[in-house]
């Protein structure tokens, strides 16, 4: 049978195929530094996988929308932690936030789909999926790649059909780029879209690991259009376990609610069992639990630091984190270096960087940039994350990781960004007419 021209044309994950080449390569024997798939290194809390060997036999369908203990739970959660008003009958479970995410744009028979770029990856093609248009934003370097109100607003206006739904996808602490939001911008972002009506999903996985824990959530300037995601995948460690959370705004009504749980009920039909039973523990966020992930936020910010400022020395433009664990990096000024090696464009600055010194970066386009703007994303999470962690707590402190820990503990982490760090300068000291190059363009 042949089916070929009838088929959607979707681009497999570029996150996972890295990930995949980058295990082909280790089998072949070539050391390689694992800086292109965002997965946490760290286990869950012991408590949360007791929680979850524990309830291993419960077999059972839970109801579409989440066990209500949990739901109950997660509402208690983002009261406590973000200081906004939830009810259990607005929290959804689902097997991952990315689930939810496409849920909500399939709730719409037409929209169109407000992005930054760079954003992450699945945002643009689940629109594509669902035939909704596409409107990217772009932000730059100087501006620490952050959406702008002028610049939503432009956008807004801009739109052809404005009948029709608007919905923007804010992610912060970002993928790929590790930085947050101030109040004041939050607080900006929600003016504009109050005044367009434009819905919002706030997708703050990455909320808890906030480097200072100083996240703010969109949805308390905007709380009658904001819908918030997360789930366990990142500050718990947990993303193979695939559960995932939205908060939806009681003023979208009942409506809109049901025709999310329809979707729900003819796709996944729900998450699993027992990982809603361990999500409960992880939701309760305990002492231990909170020292747990104050002890992340100690490794990563510190990492993070220290990496941003091995790279900065090597004219690669990044800026420091300020959560989650990733850097992305503008190449641009060594654009001429790199074009005297024919790497033009982010995909071949990649190439060429796995292929000469195992380090294995993320191209830019996976995030909506354009081919020739030389970036790229790089996740700093190739350590021991179990041994890493454990190191921490032997300090026995909450305060910043003595001198000398990172040189210890995250040694591979750090030899891969030296390795990056030393292929920029090889390149720019055999590149005969770079300088010249450089000036001319």
């Amino acid at each position: 049978m042949q089916f070929s021209k009838y088929l959607r044309s979707v681009e497999k994950s570029q996150t996972l195929l890295l990930n995949e080449q980058s295990r082909t390569l280790e089998k072949g024997g070539k050391k390689v530094y694992k800086f292109g798939f965002g997965q946490s290194p760290f286990l869950p809390p012991q408590a949360v996988i007791d929680a979850l060997k524990a309830n291993a036999h419960r077999k059972d369908y839970s109801p579409v929308q989440g066990i209500p203990e949990l739901r109950e739970i997660v509402a208690q959660f983002h009261r406590r932690t973000d200081g906004i008003d939830v009810k259990a009958e607005n929290v959804l479970i689902a097997p991952g936030s990315k689930i939810l995410i496409y849920a909500v744009l399939a709730a719409f028979t037409k929209a169109d789909l407000l992005v930054c770029a760079p954003a992450w990856v699945s945002y643009v093609p689940q629109a594509h999926l669902l035939g909704h248009g596409v409107i990217t934003v772009p932000t730059s370097f100087e501006g620490r790649w952050r959406l702008t109100p002028e610049a939503l607003a432009k956008a807004l206006e801009a739109r052809a059909d404005k009948k029709i739904p608007s919905v923007l996808i804010l992610n912060y602490p970002g993928n790929p780029d590790g930085l947050g939001y101030t109040p004041a911008e939050l607080s900006a972002l929600a003016d504009v879209a109050r005044k367009y009506g434009t819905l919002v999903i706030s997708d703050e996985i990455y909320g808890q690991l906030h480097h200072t824990g100083r996240h703010v959530s969109l949805a308390k300037y905007y709380p009658e259009g904001t819908i918030v995601t997360s789930g366990l995948s990142k500050w718990c460690g947990a993303g193979g376990w695939r559960l995932g959370t939205a908060v939806i705004p009681a003023a979208l009504g009942n409506e809109f609610k049901d025709t999310l749980l329809g979707i729900a009920s003819e796709t996944y039909s729900c998450a699993a069992l027992p990982v809603q039973l361990a999500a409960c523990e992880a939701f309760r966020f305990t002492p231990e639990t909170g020292n747990y992930v104050v002890q992340q936020r100690r490794i990563l910010s510190a990492l993070g630091d220290e990496c941003a400022a091995r790279l900065q020395k090597s004219n690669i433009r990044v800026h420091k984190p300020e959560g989650a664990f990733y850097l992305f990096l503008d190449f641009s000024p060594v654009a001429g270096t790199l074009a005297e090696y024919s790497l033009n464009t982010s995909q071949a600055v990649c190439e060429s960087l796995l292929a000469e010194t195992g380090v294995a970066l993320l191209p830019g386009t996976a995030f909506g940039m354009k081919s020739e703007q030389l970036s790229a994303r790089l996740a700093y999470v190739d350590f021991d994350g179990v041994a890493v962690m454990e190191a921490a707590r032997r300090t026995g402190t909450l305060e910043p990781l003595p001198a000398g820990f990172l040189s210890e503990h995250c040694a591979h982490q750090l030899a891969g960004i030296d390795a990056l760090c030393d292929w920029v300068a090889k390149k720019e000291s055999l590149a005969p007419d770079a300088t010249h190059f450089a000036a001319a363009v």
